[in-house]
């Protein structure tokens, strides 16, 4: 009798069991048949955006599903190919004076070409941005800066792309895109749910953004009310409204401030020579010609400037007297109004979380402070930085070149600068900064942004077999639930009667 019983508990186990085992594998094959029918259902489309800075251009190649969601489309990068040669804003409009950039934006194209079919390349929209680098030489040289772009615009309309425009996008155009690029790699805008669909996250909040270009700098951040200016910008992704405040600072990038802050240590010098630098650590001189710091539109020519003079400096460290320097760019004095960053621009306090890449990336990694850090900390840092030997820096941080490394002082005082006295970031909110190069092995820059947001132009793709839609899917969860149900009482019962 007691056999008989141990029996019968193990038969009623396994029916359990088998229940449990059934459900499980009926729902795994429920959402295997969904994924696959969806996959299967949109051929991948593509997207070129080219990201020409002050420095250099980048390729980019983006691709996503036929579908859109909410009106916008899933984008993956595929690509970022970075062009050998001279920024554009540097180009001298002669096919043979430019010849090793175009040599690099050909070596980029073929790179992309290899990726998408033949078949998907009149249907792959192209866009080329080009940003603070070209924006000042417009200001500059309109012509020049004209004959540039239609130079660019002849030799990408002869791909076999389908080519949309090229343009000098806005700094808040910049701003924003860099806004969307971050919230979109964190995954703010979209998640998947059961049903692997794309929904919103339930109670998501976005983070800000931060860029260091070369030529300008831009902070954006989402609010809850539209301030005054033209600062606050409304965005509508996928099916949700979002104010953003954005601003852009021309002349703020890290290149130009260097010659901002250059050009004070050289007015200052008082004709002295050498030129004592306190912003150059110790051990370190050099010569560089007075074009290097004066050939732009964000420094002021002095009197009896000839292009060709020989500027000798050799590393006075003094991190205090270096800091006083580089806070002497900034205008803090002249107000809009209760709430104001620097140069007179409205700016509400900063809240949440905040990505800090490009520049700020760079200058915090030579810092030793990737990712997070607290205000104090990074104080410090830049303190320790500055007054550390030339031979140890280079001992230290060989990764960096020594003409990036001899700068890194005044530009990490210049960063400290700019986001605690210009942005108003205190010992609480700093420690909300984030300083990464990348999201998820995806590049932070405004270019993703900028293809989400053009997505929204590109047709979705309707195959003939239409995926499961939530209804249909939901029914056939509930159908194979009720099959399991009806199965398993039937070989629980069968499994019973046989034990017994």
């Amino acid at each position: 009798m007691a056999l008989k019983k141990k029996v019968g508990y193990k038969c009623r186990v396994a029916g359990v069991v088998f229940l449990l085992l059934a459900g499980i594998a009926a729902l795994v094959t429920v959402a295997v048949i969904q994924n696959t029918l969806k996959s299967q259902e949109y051929g991948l489309e593509y997207g070129i955006v080219i990201d020409s800075g002050s420095s250099r251009s980048n390729v980019f190649l983006y691709d996503w599903p036929g579908e859109k969601e909410n009106e916008t489309g899933v984008v993956t990068e595929t690509i970022n190919c970075k062009v050998e040669g001279i920024a554009i804003s540097g180009m001298k409009v002669n096919p043979q004076l430019d010849a090793e950039t175009w040599k690099g934006f050909e070596s980029c194209i073929n790179k992309i070409k290899g990726i998408i079919p033949a078949e998907k390349y009149r249907t792959t929209p192209l866009f080329l941005g080009a940003t603070a680098g070209m924006r000042l030489l417009h200001q500059r040289d309109e012509q020049k800066s004209n004959e540039i772009m239609e130079s660019l615009r002849e030799y990408l309309s002869s791909l076999p792309f389908n080519f949309q425009n090229a343009s000098i996008i806005t700094g808040q155009e910049e701003g924003m895109y860099g806004w969307i690029t971050v919230n979109y790699l964190m995954g703010n805008f979209l998640e998947k749910n059961l049903w692997n669909n794309y929904v919103h996250p339930h109670g998501s909040k976005t983070v800000g953004s931060m860029d260091l270009g070369g030529a300008s700098t831009q902070i954006a951040f989402q609010v809850e009310e539209s301030g005054n200016g033209l600062d606050y910008l409304k965005v509508k992704l996928y099916g949700y409204h979002y104010t953003v405040y954005t601003h852009s600072f021309l002349c703020y990038g890290k290149n130009e401030a260097d010659k901002r802050i250059l050009d004070k240590i050289v007015q200052g010098s008082s004709n002295q020579y050498p030129i004592r630098n306190p912003c150059y650590p110790k051990g370190y001189n050099t010569t560089m010609v007075a074009s290097e710091i004066y050939d732009s539109e964000c420094t002021n020519k002095p009197k009896n400037y000839s292009p060709n003079q020989n500027l000798f400096m050799v590393g006075d460290p003094d991190s205090r007297k270096c800091g006083e320097i580089v806070k002497s760019i900034f205008d803090f004095k002249t107000c809009s109004s209760s709430q104001c960053s620097f140069d007179g621009v409205e700016q509400p306090p900063v809240t949440g979380d905040f990505k800090a890449y490009a520049g700020f990336f760079y200058l915090a990694s030579a810092l030793l402070l990737n990712g997070t850090s607290d205000l104090d900390q990074f104080n410090a840092s830049v303190e320790n930085f500055c007054n550390t030997h030339w031979t140890v820096l280079k001992e230290q941080k060989p990764w960096i070149k020594d003409k990036h490394l001899r700068t890194y002082c005044y530009s990490t005082q210049y960063a400290l600068t700019l986001l605690a006295d210009g942005y108003k970031f205190d010992k609480e909110t700093w420690k909300n900064i984030h300083f990464e190069k990348s999201i998820k092995g995806t590049h932070i820059g405004w270019s993703l942004g900028y293809m989400l947001s053009l997505s929204n132009m590109i047709p979705s793709e309707v195959k003939e077999i239409p995926p499961l839609t939530n209804a249909v899917f939901a029914g056939l969860i509930f159908l194979f639930s009720a099959l399991i149900i009806v199965t398993a009482v039937l070989v629980f019962i069968i499994l019973v009667r046989m034990c017994y």
